[in-house]
């Protein structure tokens, strides 16, 4: 199976107020991911000019994904991709004390939006 090149993540401007649609996607209805599985890696930035963040787990908007199976499908391909670029994957349970969390599938359907700066 060949995989895609990594590319640039695209930038998205969001207002100030997330939308409604943003709030669906990354859980600010208060879903708890606890037990849920995400992917660790050694820290690395984020790709967007001019941004600070360092990851430490797979995200998308600053915001770790993660999949209610460890062994789905998609988590593990994420996981090997992350291997291929040297990242040192791990599957792990999930803990609220990571950070703010989306579901990969909501994530998705969303659009798979990656990188969000709030207007200022």
């Amino acid at each position: 199976m060949e995989l895609e090149p990594l590319r640039p993540a695209p930038i998205t401007i969001l207002s100030d107020q997330p939308s409604e649609e943003e709030e669906l996607w990354t859980d600010e209805g208060g879903d708890d991911h606890s037990g849920w599985f995400c992917v660790a890696t050694n820290p690395f930035p984020c790709p967007a000019p001019s941004c600070s963040f360092v990851a430490e787990f797979m995200t998308a908007a600053h915001l770790i994904l993660v999949w209610q199976e460890k062994d789905d499908p998609n988590l593990l391909r994420h996981a090997q991709r992350a291997k291929e670029v040297e990242r040192n994957p791990r599957v792990t349970e999930f803990q609220p004390s990571f950070g703010p969390s989306a579901s990969y599938y909501a994530w998705e359907a969303a659009g798979r939006p990656v990188h969000g700066i709030r207007d200022r």
